[in-house]
């Protein structure tokens, strides 16, 4: 029932959503590359193919040829130094050269390092090519949210950008089947071919990218009036002329207006900005951090080499298991994220990840090696993924992607994003240090999970005082919801009470209570100057719209 809800238009929105849903659930495959990469290193590290060509001279616990924990860190985690750098490149090249040309750049930037890594039989030119590909990764991940989020009709526009971790979750379910595939093999095929693979995602991306439009609201932000409307009719599969086509590129316009009324677009802006684009910054990047601080990579990145460690015999097969978890568990939180809103959901989805990861600690710890616990471990590691795909996973990267005003929604995106990765790039860096045992090492094997738990009981606080309810509203009412409401846990009881068209049309004041105040002066004294002066003045276009009664025209 609740998918059937999420997925049925509204009655009264006008035009087909399906062509901005085709756009917008295309575009998400940039996550595929990001996921698969993930995926592709976690088995990858575990083989022992790769070990014998990349090890300098290091013997592991058994006598075998393996890369050291410093030389796993360094290998694993110069992916996320490049994603950090990429996501603060996104917001220049985004805002200077659209977010479609950006996203094409970002794919060719993300081969080459992939081109480096199947190239490598060495860790120095291995490394370098996970730069490179998490520089493009980094870029990627900014913009696919923000062009998604841009051309959306509001309805649906949570769904989408889910789509975008989706996407993410199948990468990582890709790269473990071939991963289970390859493993066997003596020889470099075993890793160069999960490597090499990557070529076909970026490539069907970024041939899709070159027949894709640009998104109306930066074509609007660019002062190209008439692209604007020629993507918007193609994305909502109206005539250019239709009013309710007109009626939207109306609000954009005149929201963009009133952004630039308020000041520049610096970066100093994002920070002390208004309204509250601060507290908005804030927002984004606690909920980023938290994501990274749950303990998901842990799994992701070294979960096969976790799971071989704790004495389970299929490691493979197990993170195999935990991928096509993920997948599944994504699905539902698509359509919950519309159904019971951003904020329930986060919460529910940090309190199972919190006690899923409290019984993985407590077992894994009063009972390693023993073959009973291991199971019960394994359950509790699949509750928590499914906690985590379901909420936390999908509902992070929605909220980034509209809690932000258009003239900054580059720059701020950037920085909460790059946040995503800064902590991305600690926790896969720090992480070998903190599980592996002997002198330097912090020997806490399960005992980690007790990190992550915590972590993630701060998350419930974090939701419950600082995000705001944005279902339901569209990217320019956002701005108004956080004008007239002053504590996040008020925020579902907001609803709409003016346009910024009706600010520039009318002369009305950025104040939502003066507004609702003189609409109600008007409807006491029975009469209404601009009602009068806008009906004597009204043109043909205007009283179309009139005649179309209870028709949503902000999408």
């Amino acid at each position: 029932m609740a998918i059937a809800m999420a997925w049925h238009k509204p009655d009264n929105v006008a035009g087909s959503s399906a062509p901005a849903i085709m756009v917008g659930l295309f575009v998400a495959c940039g996550g595929l590359l990001f996921g698969y990469d993930t995926g592709t290193i976690s088995g990858i590290l575990a083989m022992n193919a790769f070990r014998k060509q990349f090890s300098t001279y290091y013997l592991d616990a058994n006598g075998h040829p393996n890369v050291s924990p410093a030389q796993q860190s360094q290998i694993v985690s110069i992916l996320s130094a490049g994603t950090f750098f990429g996501a603060l490149l996104a917001a220049p090249l985004g805002d200077r050269l659209g977010r479609r040309l950006s996203l094409i750049i970002s794919v060719g930037i993300f081969s080459f390092g992939v081109l480096l890594q199947t190239c490598a039989m060495n860790i120095p030119l291995l490394i370098a090519g996970r730069f490179f590909a998490g520089l493009g990764v980094g870029t990627i991940s900014v913009l696919v949210p923000l062009y998604q989020s841009e051309m959306a009709p509001k309805w649906i526009r949570g769904t989408l950008v889910c789509a975008y971790q989706f996407a993410i979750t199948c990468g990582l379910l890709l790269a473990a089947i071939v991963n289970i595939t390859t493993q066997h093999l003596e020889h470099p095929n075993a890793f160069r071919i999960p490597l090499s693979l990557q070529f076909i995602w970026a490539g069907v991306l970024m041939l899709g990218l070159i027949l894709l439009p640009e998104t109306p609201r930066y074509l609007i932000k660019r002062g190209l009036h008439a692209s604007a409307a020629s993507a918007l009719s193609r994305l909502r599969r109206l005539d250019i002329t239709h009013p309710a086509l007109i009626e939207e590129l109306a609000e954009i316009e005149a929201n963009h207006e009133y952004e630039l009324s308020l000041g520049p677009s610096t970066y100093r802006d994002v920070f002390l900005g208004s309204p509250h684009l601060g507290r908005r910054l804030l927002t984004g990047c606690g909920l980023q951090m938290l994501q990274q601080l749950s303990g998901c990579n842990f799994i992701f990145y070294y979960g096969t080499v976790f799971f071989q460690n704790i004495g389970i015999k299929s490691p493979f097969t197990v993170q195999l298991i935990t991928n096509v978890v993920n997948v599944a568990s994504t699905v539902p939180g698509m359509f919950l994220v519309e159904t019971l809103g951003r904020r329930r959901l986060l919460m529910i989805g940090a309190s199972g990840m919190a006690i899923s990861q409290f019984v993985v600690a407590a077992v894994g710890t009063a009972a390693p090696d023993v073959q009973a616990a291991n199971v019960v471990l394994i359950v509790f590691v699949c509750c928590f993924i499914f906690f985590f795909a379901a909420s936390w996973g999908p509902v992070v990267w929605v909220v980034t992607s509209e809690i932000y005003p258009l003239k900054v929604r580059a720059k701020s995106m950037s920085i909460s994003t790059a946040s995503n990765w800064l902590l991305n790039f600690a926790i896969a860096y720090g992480t070998p240090y903190l599980v592996a045992s002997g002198t330097g090492y912090a020997n806490l094997e399960a005992k980690v999970f007790f990190v992550w738990a915590f972590f993630c009981v701060l998350s419930i606080i974090f939701v419950w005082s600082m995000v705001f309810e944005t279902s339901k509203i569209s990217l320019e009412q956002i701005d108004e919801l956080y004008e007239r409401v002053d504590r996040a846990w008020k925020s579902k009881a907001f609803q709409p009470s003016w346009s910024f068209q009706e600010m520039r049309d009318e002369g009305a004041s950025s104040s939502g209570i003066q507004l609702e105040e003189e609409t109600e002066l008007h409807h006491r004294t029975g009469t209404s100057t601009s009602t009068t002066e806008s009906s004597e003045t009204m043109t043909e276009e205007d009283k179309i719209i009139a005649q179309l009664g209870d028709v949503d025209l902000s999408y």
